[in-house]
């Protein structure tokens, strides 16, 4: 059979590296000093560094942030970066003088211009190094978005460190694991209440040289005082008087052997798991994430002094990496709150919002709300406007060629003539319908909701119906996709070429190609099969798990990702000419569900627990791309008639139950045996075929198969959710 895989148009071979020891240089350029010395910097604190005279000091630095004052050389190209910390020299060059973030909901409030944030991130990494942290030490992070959390980051970052990485949301469990599993060695936390949250079990349980608070005041911890606590003012204050000794005097800095951050060296771990099972934490070198910086910019044009809005949580990659892309843009940040959204959106006026789906649809839900609080007469003529316009950017994706289709053989051309005839004359009709709408209606919208350029949509499936309606109002919705595991954008919808229902195309030096799920062989354009894909975006892989590494990564680069989808065959003609090469997907192959609010469950864990209910024959949870959980349930409808029986529901004489009273009983015990679960199940589909081998639902191992259970009842599904 004949083969297809899908690559970029503009895979280009990658420079090497340099990454090699640069030995600092004494004042006469010639001497170089063969001791590692023990210095005190001004404020009596030690730098922790063993005195001996065999080796130099290492210090690992980022060599185009800091490669001005090792070697006197720095560069502004974009190519020559080899550390994400090497953006923001270039940053302050071009853009030094224009606000970079505005953090108005921390106390205190900050606004930092990039030569301010450079600055900053410069101090405080210098101030990690004089509390003790070496090159490749793993330093944890738990902290959520704000200013401070990126100075941290790339703080940590710009030593030669690795940051490990998560919210203050997670339990104390899953964080102390992660911090053993990740071989963490101090800790960076974002409030008092997080660390006095989670301060019992790390200091019985967890050896930490040292503890950085970045917001608040040490005053309001609960410590034994055994281990030193910095703030982060202290942290910056020690790296800008040691900063200012050593250029002040070679004295301090002669003692070291610079070398620089190579391309390849792990920048984070990230842990995509929770508390169940084996924890997987993914490898992620600064060349990954450079990929994302160089390339991003083919999605979201944007331009020195953009505005942005951002609200996700930064250990989530999508927004790391949308975060560092926008920085080296010489955009200004705001951050906000999942509260304050809807008036941040009207204050700033951001050009761009990066978001998960969840967001799009709380802003779709707002919209219809308020058009249904209005009058009766004024509703009726909204809805009609909206369907109008519906209509009418239907008609045009077709004359422009940008409606998706599966089908691996065009239309002839005759065909072809008449579709894109009639599609321009209803679309025709309908403009100035369409137009009257804009002027009278969604302008309003527009301005209410503030996203003057474009919304990116990530971390879950965009619903159709709300990337439908969007276009219609005229707020262009870019959808993309991604996985920790690849940094994480591998595919993303063009502003050109915005084919809806689809996840786009590869986005630059990325390969993708669909593979039979049994055999391995590669399917033809417009066949669903296991996405796979391959990219300098892809991650080194997980730590200390090699077999699970194995499992989705192959000799030859290729990651598996655990979805379902198909890339678009090409035309040369007719609507979907424009649609080749994209890439749709239809679900995941894996267990795992990815919520709209871009949180990744487990379901197998929710199963079991379930499972020990007398009253559920099998269960199957679903929810993927929602908002909450929801699960099919076939019931054991004998215990369940004993149950209402006993609870005084029917009569004693009663053969069956109703729907409503089978629905109440699985609900209330579905609720006692999961209460103790990371997630909850909300609204179920009781079905009454039991899934077995015989009709195709359960392996010959007897394991459910879950993506044909889903496909099975996708209607039931889609209305249980409506």
């Amino acid at each position: 059979m004949a083969t297809a895989f899908l690559t970029s148009s503009f895979i280009l071979g990658s420079s090497s590296d340099s990454g090699h020891a640069l030995p600092f240089l004494c004042s006469n350029k010639k001497l170089r000093s063969r001791h590692r010395a023990r210095y005190r910097n001004p404020t009596g604190c030690h730098a922790f560094c063993q005195s001996k005279t065999e080796e130099n000091q290492i210090r690992r630095y980022s060599p185009f942030l800091e490669g001005a004052s090792v070697d006197g050389t720095a560069s502004l190209v974009p190519d020559d970066w080899q550390a994400v910390p090497d953006i923001w020299r270039s940053s302050s060059e071009k853009y030094g003088d224009l606000v970079a973030l505005t953090d108005p909901y921390h106390d205190p409030p900050s606004s930092l211009t990039y030569k301010q944030l450079e600055k900053e991130i410069l101090d405080f990494s210098e101030g990690l190094r004089i509390v003790g942290v070496q090159p490749e030490e793993k330093i944890a992070l738990f902290a959520d978005n704000s200013c401070r959390w990126l100075v941290a980051d790339q703080g940590i970052m710009a030593t030669g460190a690795i940051n490990v990485v998560r919210g203050s949301r997670s339990s104390v469990e899953e964080l102390l694991q992660i911090y053993h599993h990740s071989d963490s060695v101090a800790i960076a936390v974002d409030s008092p209440e997080l660390f006095n949250r989670i301060s019992e079990e790390f200091c019985s349980k967890a050896v930490m040289k040292f503890v950085v608070l970045l917001w608040g005041e040490k005053s309001s911890l609960v410590s034994d005082g055994k281990i030193p606590i910095f703030n982060y003012k202290e942290i910056l204050d020690l790296g800008r008087k040691s900063c200012k000794s050593m250029a002040d005097s070679d004295d301090g800095r002669k003692y070291s052997m610079y070398e620089a951050i190579n391309s390849d060296d792990i920048a984070t771990v990230v842990y995509t798991s929770g508390t169940s099972g084996n924890p997987k934490g993914v490898m992620l070198t600064h060349r990954n994430l450079l990929h994302q910086i160089k390339n991003l910019g083919d999605i979201v044009p944007a331009v020195g002094g953009d505005k942005f809005l951002s609200m996700l949580p930064p250990w989530h990659c999508y927004e790391r990496a949308s975060e560092y892309f926008a920085f080296a843009r010489g955009i200004e940040q705001f951050y906000t709150t999942v509260r304050k959204l809807k008036a941040d959106l009207r204050q700033y006026q951001p050009d761009f919002v990066i978001s998960v789906p969840l967001v799009y649809e709380t802003l779709y839900s707002g919209i219809h709300k308020q058009i249904s609080s209005s009058s009766t007469v004024l509703e009726l003529i909204t809805l009609t406007f909206i369907r109008i316009s519906l209509a009418y950017m239907e008609f045009k994706r077709i004359y422009e060629g940008t409606y998706l289709t599966r089908k691996q053989k065009q239309s002839s051309h005759l065909v072809s003539i008449a579709d894109w005839l009639w599609a321009r004359v209803v679309a025709a009709v309908l403009w100035p319908l369409h137009v009257m709408g804009q002027n009278l209606i969604y302008s309003k919208i527009q301005s209410a909701i503030g996203i003057s350029k474009a919304g990116i949509s990530g971390g879950g499936n965009l619903p159709s119906h709300v990337d439908k309606f969007f276009e219609a109002i005229g707020i262009k919705l870019l959808n993309g996709y991604g996985l920790t595991e690849t940094s994480p954008v591998v595919a993303a919808r063009h502003p050109s070429c915005n084919v809806l229902g689809s996840v786009g195309h590869p986005i630059r030096h990325t390969e993708f190609k669909v593979v039979d799920s049994e055999t391995g062989e590669v399917l033809l354009p417009g066949l669903s099969g296991i996405v796979k894909v391959r990219g300098p975006q892809v991650m080194k892989g997980y730590y200390k798990n090699p077999r699970a590494t194995e499992q989705v990564l192959d000799e030859d680069g290729w990651l598996n990702t655990g979805d379902i989808g198909w890339i678009a065959p090409h035309h040369s003609i007719g609507r979907s000419r424009r649609c080749g090469g994209v890439v749709v997907l239809e679900g995941r192959a894996k267990d795992t569900i990815v919520l709209s609010t871009g949180e990744n469950v487990e379901p197998v864990e929710l199963e079991e627990a379930a499972s020990r209910s007398s009253l559920i024959q099998q269960i199957v949870v679903i929810g993927q791309d929602q908002r909450r959980l929801g699960a099919i349930i076939v019931p054991n409808k004998e215990e369940a008639l004993l149950a209402a029986k006993n609870l005084s529901l029917v009569d004693i004489d009663a053969s069956d139950l109703s729907k409503e009273t089978m629905k109440s009983l699985l609900s209330q015990d579905l609720r006692k045996w999961t209460s103790s679960c990371s997630f909850q199940i909300g609204r179920i589909l009781i079905v009454d075929e039991p899934f077995t081998i015989d009709n195709g639902l359960m392996t010959l191992t007897m394991k459910i198969r879950r993506d044909r259970v889903v496909a099975r009842y996708k209607e039931q599904i889609d209305n249980l959710f409506k």
